[in-house]
């Protein structure tokens, strides 16, 4: 017994970090095509007429299928009952096909179309290359928040009591790379062949992304060869049930990370979208250097998540690392809102940005390797699947809300704007404070969270690495 546990594939730290090379590599093509249009607002404001709305009505596009169509738990069922290698090949074939779709809609040859002419019929304050880039983005939504809960269960799989924090902060830290990536090479794609081009950039790097998930699958079907999981018949009591999707939804501990997981997130993935127009209207900046300055914004979150990650392995308190990352998130949102322009410089700015990569650091770092703690394992995909679809609530509803917002609180911007004239620019204190909002509440529910692990012993503050 101990020879063949020695002998697992999972054993060997060369093979377990060439997996997670594997598919964070997938996710920083992900994370890149995610915000593929963010630092191109304006352009598409004026290129393709679209309103604040209909942009944060694309950024919400992307979770329309996850949230209404329960996709979302769908996925973490079928990555429950078929395994790590089916869902990954679905999860990357999903993205590219989602991805085409949303460049299509970008091109000039959709215009003119039959397609786009029945897509103008109805709402027609919405452009049809906005319907159906919306499309597309929710099919690639689909995608990528399967592949989000696939890879989690897979660095559980193969780093479970050794370096399993580390491990995930390090993905995070890649895919956090592919958010400094966007924001230098969109804007630099985008003057060589419009918004379009950008687009079909962040298309070619998800082909390259389904490579390498495919390239993993060998060694995820050599691990299961050797463990037996082919060849063994899983127990009744070990087996995934429906039923247990109700044991998710009752357990205290899960319900309160999933209120962190969504109140944080809705602070961090939708300011993306609008954050390259703010910086750019508060510093009086073109985009393309705005866009630059908000790169640094993964700064904070590559450098420092692997370290957090480490730590958690060997000191633990992960609860207690939630509290401090919405304390800085909180701080960060209300420099945003409430310094004026006139002393809002490029050092605010950037030290701003780079407190808030600090925040995204810490609370993902600190909630992911905690939810193994406590669900169990059998439905840990299934889990995943569930807070990634209650964070989709958030995400899909907050870009339309700061659309809105930004809209209602500049009237007559967006029309000026859309017409080409110069010198107009947002004033964004009140998507700001919503923002700052979100990260108060997820403060207060981070020691909600404390307390319900005080109270259950789940281990949150324990570490994660098993002497």
């Amino acid at each position: 017994m101990k020879e063949k546990t020695a002998a697992l594939l999972n054993e060997s730290k060369t093979a377990r970090w060439i997996a997670l090379i594997l598919i964070s590599s997938t996710m920083f093509f992900a994370y890149f095509f995610v915000d593929v249009v963010a630092p191109l607002q304006t352009m598409l404001e004026t290129q393709y007429k679209w309103t604040p709305e209909v942009f944060g009505m694309l950024g919400g596009s992307e979770f329309f299928l996850n949230v209404f169509a329960f996709f979302l738990i769908f996925s973490g069922i079928i990555l429950d009952k078929m395994g790590i290698r089916f869902t990954l090949i679905t999860a990357g074939l999903t993205m590219v096909i989602g991805a085409a779709l949303k460049f299509y809609a970008l091109t000039p040859g959709f215009q003119g179309t039959g397609l786009a002419i029945w897509l103008d019929s109805f709402l027609t304050w919405v452009p049809s290359s906005a319907k159906l880039a919306f499309f597309g983005f929710s099919i690639f939504g689909v995608g990528v928040e399967m592949a989000g809960i696939t890879v989690s269960k897979t660095i559980v799989k193969w780093f479970k009591g050794k370096e399993m924090a580390l491990a995930m902060g390090l993905e995070m830290a890649v895919a956090r790379l592919g958010v400094f990536a966007v924001f230098r090479l969109t804007p630099v794609f985008a003057e060589n062949g419009g918004v379009s081009n950008s687009v079909f950039m962040g298309l070619a790097f998800l082909c390259v992304g389904f490579i390498t998930f495919f390239i993993y699958t060998f060694m995820d079907r050599k691990l299961d060869k050797q463990m037996g999981v082919d060849k063994l018949e899983v127990s009744p009591e070990d087996e995934f049930k429906i039923s247990d999707i109700k044991k998710i939804f009752t357990n205290p501990g899960f319900l309160a990370i999933a209120g962190l997981c969504v109140l944080f997130y809705s602070a961090i993935f939708p300011f993306q979208k609008f954050a390259t127009d703010m910086l750019a209207s508060k510093l009086s900046v073109d985009v393309k250097t705005a866009a630059a300055y908000f790169s640094y914004f993964p700064i904070g979150a590559m450098i420092l998540t692997p370290f957090i990650g480490y730590f958690l392995d060997i000191k633990g308190k992960g609860a207690t690392m939630m509290i401090f990352g919405a304390v800085l998130l909180t701080v960060s949102h209300l420099i945003f809102a409430l310094v004026p322009a006139e002393s809002f410089g490029v050092v605010t700015a950037i030290g701003t940005i780079v407190i808030l990569g600090t925040a995204f650091s810490l609370v993902p770092a600190s909630m992911w390797p905690s939810l193994p703690k406590i669900v169990e394992e059998r439905y840990l995909g299934s889990a995943y699947g569930a807070i990634f679809w209650i964070q989709n609530i958030g995400l899909l509803a907050v870009p339309i809300l700061i659309g809105w917002a930004l809209t209602a609180s500049n009237p007559g911007v967006s029309e000026k704007i859309a017409a080409g004239v110069e010198g107009v620019k947002y004033d964004y204190l009140v998507p700001e404070l919503i923002f700052a909002g979100f990260g108060v509440l997820a403060f207060i529910l981070a020691f909600v969270l404390k307390a319900v692990d005080r109270k259950h012993g789940y281990g949150l503050e324990k570490p994660n690495k098993i002497k």
